[in-house]
């Protein structure tokens, strides 16, 4: 029988879960390869912990060298996360003729281009299925499974952590640091949840899917990025009494000749499917213009989902690799339609309804000067909610808007916030309202 060898470099939780696969799961994948896929060595800086697997002395070294130069190494597997050494660890594997597969989304949001071009030049192929969406096969639905479409829209959870965190909080009415604690306990959040939290895994992810679906070049500083910290739960509740949840969300929009790419929390209608995905779950939302709406939900994360989605890599290269393929897929970045001519929006330029919640005074004629300002940008309010009477004190007041513009949204609350009736900085929450298909 044929055999393509593998090499890791990372034997962390998403590594274990390879090895586990490798393990478990060898007889199934030989058949369905009709080859002998093998692990052959595995990389990584601590190879003495118990991660509850039993495995050859002989197949781990602390050199990642053995792995990225070994000449019966097909794969490399890397799986150590960051952007240095990862980033050169994976140029010297695809300059030594080796395929790599790698979950590492930060790294393809900011040296993908790179990466993805020395690969081309080396006639090697770069899997990265388990750089977004854990277990969800979304790249590969992009790729391949809607290949005659133009993307009209991707909107999704793509942060398991997040959406945890904002369950919780509009289960249990708990405020978001002490939802946040529980779930580092539990091993939902990481020690530093910064990323998680702000966002900021969110926008690699929604770069990556922007970039394959629209043709756009893979750039994390053109993703507008807003995290949850700020969300309390009274901001759920009011959503909640206007019929939406709250939820962070990325969006990758085309609208026109330009296309919106945008991570924040949103409203989202509580009968829409993303809405009712809670819990650790992650959801990805395409609309292309024949297929329409298709939603793929699943765990986002995880020792074995995310190892589940490196491995459907593996095995598709390995097939690759027997036929005498390559590049059955063009390369990311020359897979580009020159004459496309997209480019990102101007977060000042996006249209979409506004969740406003003011913390005024509360006094006679706060709620027409709010609103007079708004009118005079051509704001116009749809619902309010006004509660707790407290003469002279501080109170709530809620507004939801039709859609507008946001510069002229912004360009108002920096006007309101101005009044001396205005306690607090003003809690603005954007709402994707508009229903898919």
């Amino acid at each position: 029988m044929k055999q393509v060898n593998v090499g890791l470099i990372g034997f962390g939780t998403v590594g274990s879960g390879v090895v586990k696969i490798f393990q478990g799961n060898s007889p199934v994948i030989d058949q369905r390869l009709g080859a002998s896929l093998v692990l052959k060595m595995i990389a990584d800086l601590d190879i003495d912990s118990d991660r509850g697997l039993e495995v050859e002395k002989e197949m781990l070294t602390t050199n990642a060298d053995e792995v990225l130069d070994g000449p019966d190494i097909d794969i490399v597997i890397e799986l150590i996360g960051g952007l240095e050494p990862a980033r050169s660890f994976i140029l010297r594997a695809v300059e030594n003729g080796k395929h790599v597969v790698t979950a590492n989304k930060a790294l393809l949001a900011h040296h993908g281009e790179e990466l993805f071009e020395a690969a081309a030049d080396n006639g090697v192929t770069i899997g990265f299925e388990a750089s977004v969406g854990g277990g969800i096969p979304i790249i590969r639905a992009i790729r391949e499974g809607f290949p005659a479409n133009r993307f009209q829209a991707i909107q999704g959870i793509v942060n398991g952590t997040a959406n945890y965190i904002l369950s919780k909080m509009a289960e249990e009415g708990r405020p978001f640091g002490e939802v946040l604690e529980e779930a580092q306990v539990l091993g939902y959040a990481e020690a530093d949840p910064t990323y998680d939290i702000e966002g900021i895994d969110s926008a690699h992810k929604i770069a990556i899917l922007a970039s394959l679906a629209f043709g756009i070049p893979l750039d994390l500083e053109a993703v507008f990025c807003r995290g949850i910290t700020d969300i309390t739960p009274l901001d759920i509740q009011y959503a909640r009494e206007f019929g939406y949840r709250i939820k962070l969300l990325a969006v990758a929009k085309r609208v026109g000749g330009e296309v919106e790419l945008r991570v924040h929390p949103a409203l989202i209608p509580e009968d829409e499917l993303l809405a009712k995905v809670s819990g650790v779950y992650n959801a990805v939302h395409v609309i292309g213009d024949m297929a329409g709406p298709n939603t793929l939900i699943g765990q986002g994360a995880g020792s074995l989902p995310t190892a589940s989605a490196v491995m459907g890599d593996v095995i598709e290269i390995s097939r690759e690799l027997l036929k005498g393929v390559k590049e059955r897929l063009p390369p990311p970045t020359r897979n580009r339609d020159p004459q496309n001519g997209l480019r990102v929006r101007d977060i000042n330029d996006i249209e979409t309804e506004y969740y406003l919640r003011f913390t005024v005074m509360d006094k006679s004629g706060v709620l027409s000067r709010i609103s007079g300002i708004l009118g005079a940008a051509g704001i116009s309010i749809a619902s309010v909610i006004q509660k707790g009477r407290r003469e002279g004190g501080a109170v709530p007041l809620v507004m939801m808007t039709h859609k507008a513009r946001e510069e002229d949204v912004q360009r108002s609350l920096r006007e309101i916030t101005r009044f001396d009736f205005v306690l607090e900085e003003t809690m603005l929450i954007r709402v994707e309202n508009e229903r898919a298909g």
